[in-house]
């Protein structure tokens, strides 16, 4: 009996996994690790989405299947936010689907407009599923830098010209998962227009669109005059309102890839749990207290991990955006490599991290930290994360560093 599937021959070992194995291992024997390492938010959704969901699922008709595409109240509520936060007019009918996360949804597009052989632009290091959705679906990666200048599009262009056969997909991600990065307009402008020139189909990953620090909002593709006619944005509950469990996602954009997203869905769910859309859309319609609220709570704890590994001996440079930070390795440690570094880090010092290698070959050198636990845990970190870097020999900062 054949054992050696194709699309799993395609699938490298996860990286990460060996890393969130060593964690919970950790955890099971009773060690106090302070885990940076998964993005998951520890903060709650907000009580009046939680009372929706509870409201809904006390009735009786509320159990059965939902809709695959999203019911209609939550594709309008969709829409009236791109209305509100971006000035983009979006039709709830053709330009809007719910998906089960983003995640799902750039998987399942993946699916719909892929074939074996596809030449697919994604950005190196990034987030597995913006390269791993292709591969299963049978694409060859093209990589391409995920900083937003001038070497970004210097890199599309050689790919254009030296790619056989052409490039069909381009996917990108800002602010990045997990460089945090971030693109203004007219980096999008331009990527419209060579889109547009190659007839090349443009996928944007804009989960953290709300996660934004220093009052600089972070725009939409979709803001670009004809952008529709090449793209598609996916957008997530999970950050934004502290839904990650939830699986609460959008696409929004193009009318032709929402319709091959919204059949190849048809097949494979029925939706969302009705009473989780109907708490959905009370969180899209309801008070927006949260995201503001959350937005500070990030931006607090990114200077809190900056101030505190700073004085522990390792600088942090500041995310702009995301709840990550996109730390490279201590100089003198640089050789130990990310997936080494990170290992030791919790065995070490209790602190769990990303190794970047686990997001691409690019990543090497660096590892991704989720702001994910409150300022005195960072600072708990920090501690001790000081102590493991003297014990490596590493000239750390005088005595009350990381306090």
């Amino acid at each position: 009996m054949q054992d050696d599937f194709y699309r799993i021959k395609r699938l490298p070992p996860y990286v990460i996994a060996e890393v969130n194995a060593m964690r919970a291992a950790a955890r099971a024997r009773g060690d106090d690790i302070i885990d940076l390492g998964m993005g998951n938010p520890d903060l709650p959704p907000p009580p009046h989405v939680i009372a929706k969901l509870a409201e809904v699922a006390a009735k009786p008709d509320a159990h059965g299947y939902s809709a695959s595409k999203g019911i209609a109240g939550l594709r309008r509520a969709q829409s009236a936010y791109y209305e509100r936060r971006f000035g983009v007019d979006v039709d709830p009918e053709t330009e809007v689907v719910v998906t089960l996360g983003s995640k799902e949804g750039l998987a399942n597009l993946a699916q719909a407009i892929t074939a074996p052989g596809d030449v697919v632009l994604a950005p190196n290091p990034s987030y597995p599923i913006h390269t791993f959705g292709f591969i299963i679906a049978g694409a060859t990666i093209r990589s391409v830098p995920t900083t937003p200048d001038e070497k970004y599009f210097e890199a599309l262009e050689r790919a254009v010209r030296f790619t056989v056969p052409r490039p069909s997909v381009l996917v990108m991600g800002y602010p990045s998962n997990p460089t945090a990065e971030v693109a203004d307009l007219a980096f999008y402008e331009r990527v419209v227009a060579f889109a547009k020139k190659h007839n090349i189909w443009v996928l944007s990953d804009l989960a953290y669109s709300e996660i934004y620090f220093d009052g600089v909002p972070t725009p939409s593709i979709l803001q670009v005059p004809g952008a529709k006619d090449v793209a598609i944005e996916f957008t997530s509950m999970s950050k934004t309102y502290s839904m990650a469990g939830w699986r609460i996602g959008f696409a929004v954009g193009n009318k032709t890839l929402i319709s091959a997203l919204t059949r190849v869905k048809s097949y494979l769910d029925y939706g969302a749990f009705t009473p989780i859309q109907a708490a959905a859309v009370a969180a899209l319609n309801g008070p927006q207290d949260i995201v503001q609220q959350n937005r500070e709570l990030y931006g607090r704890r990114r200077d809190v991990l900056v101030e505190a590994f700073g004085r522990a001996g390792w600088d942090i440079p500041p995310p702009r955006a995301s709840m990550f930070a996109w730390a490279p390795l201590p100089p003198a440690l640089a050789h130990l490599g990310s997936l080494e570094f990170s290992k030791q880090l919790l065995t070490e010092a209790g602190v769990a991290v990303a190794p970047g290698v686990g997001y691409g070959e690019d990543g090497e050198g660096f590892v991704r930290i989720a702001l994910v636990e409150n300022e005195q845990r960072l600072r708990q970190a920090a501690r001790n994360i000081r102590k493991y870097l003297q014990s490596m020999g590493v000239n750390t900062p005088s005595a009350n560093a990381g306090s």
